[in-house]
């Protein structure tokens, strides 16, 4: 059948929409029809780095739609279910069986780029960007990664939740689990510490949160941050003594920050794609610092992501307010807005397609 997906033609290009060939289901695998997906910082990172041999690529992590059709193995999901897609994992590795797939043995399952799935003029595409490459109007996935959901849940609601709603809630809800009264303060109010933030608050903790945007800040203290400071100046002493930090943004400097911010015996948890920072190992040593890398919030997708729809229908998690929405054909521009801090959250919405017939793909042969 035919698609339409964004591809990155050269490393660090844009996404331009072009035809595809879309091969249906395998026996393992889930046909599902796109119509809404997020972009997230990871996907715009991992364009400006993607191997020139991996190109053409189809990237794209936080979908949402409804499944069209099913391999003859697949259970879970039928076709006319609505699901969210999240992260892909292998299900039988010693941490995808202790309830932790975020961590599974297999993680390159989500960044390799290999499938068989999709062509273009008869050449390979490449896909499979964590089990979806969402960036299209049709996406091949698996049955871990993909998640029923309400039927009248909207879509561009559940998109994100996949993986920087699922990271930042899951980072405070799952990893910090902090107790009512604590401090949490967050470095970066993007989609993440902005997620962390509306967690903090069901938690009833005080949070503040360091952004160097104004807008940002204000949107912060709107949504329920105690204080919204620059990073610039000097931290006042009030911040102080937190029982928790969160740096979402990967940067040293920021980093340093964030360990100088807490009490002693605090938790520091890094979530922020970054390269080598330097860390004064005395600080950490007498104060009985925590250092805490997060992956996925520690999430189980099949049971987190179902949870936080439910705390957002009962008026608890105002996911909308961070959400910018646009049409799939100006994917483009929606990145250019997270690339400059003009949009938190932009999530992308899909028009019906017409489709041809649909047929799952048979079984190798032995």
């Amino acid at each position: 059948m035919r698609a339409q997906a964004a591809l990155v033609e050269t490393t660090g290009g844009p996404f331009t929409l072009r035809d595809v060939d879309i091969v249906g289901p395998g026996a393992d695998e889930i046909l599902v029809r796109i119509t809404a997906a997020g972009i997230c910082h990871t996907d715009l990172a991992m364009r400006r780095r993607w191997p020139a041999a991996r190109l053409p690529m189809v990237f794209g992590h936080e979908g949402a739609g409804v499944v069209e059709a099913v391999g003859a193995s697949v259970t879970t999901v039928a076709p006319g279910d609505q699901v969210c897609l999240s992260f892909r994992s292998c299900g039988e590795c010693v941490q995808c069986r202790a309830g932790q797939p975020a961590y599974c043995r297999l993680s390159d399952l989500n960044t390799r780029g290999v499938s068989s799935t999709l062509r273009r003029g008869g050449a390979p595409v490449f896909g499979g960007f964590f089990g979806q490459s969402s960036f299209a109007t049709h996406a091949i996935t698996y049955p871990g990664n993909t998640v029923k959901i309400p039927a009248d849940f909207p879509a561009t609601l559940a998109a994100p939740l996949g993986c920087g709603v699922q990271t930042g809630a899951g980072t405070v809800l799952n990893v910090l689990d902090p107790a009512p009264g604590e401090t949490i303060v967050i470095f970066g109010a993007g989609g993440v510490g902005l997620s962390a933030l509306l967690a903090g608050l069901l938690r009833d903790c005080r949070v503040i949160v360091v952004e160097p945007r104004p807008a940002r800040r204000d949107l912060a203290v709107a949504l329920g941050a105690a204080e919204a400071l620059d990073p610039a100046a000097d931290l006042p002493a009030r911040v102080l003594k937190a029982h928790h930090a969160i740096d979402t943004t990967g940067r040293p400097e920021t980093i340093s920050q964030a360990i100088d911010v807490l009490r002693r015996r605090g938790t520091l948890a890094l979530v922020g794609i970054g390269g080598t920072a330097n860390v004064d190992i005395m600080t950490v040593l007498a104060g009985g610092i925590s250092i805490r890398g997060v992956i996925e919030g520690d999430a189980d997708p099949a049971v987190f992501l179902p949870y936080l729809i439910d705390l957002h229908r009962q008026g608890r998690f105002p996911l909308e307010r961070l959400i910018t929405t646009y049409p799939f054909a100006e994917i483009e521009r929606a990145a250019q807005d997270a690339l400059t801090g003009k949009t938190v959250k932009p999530v992308l919405t899909f028009q019906d397609q017409d489709l041809s017939p649909v047929r799952p793909r048979p079984a190798p042969s032995n």
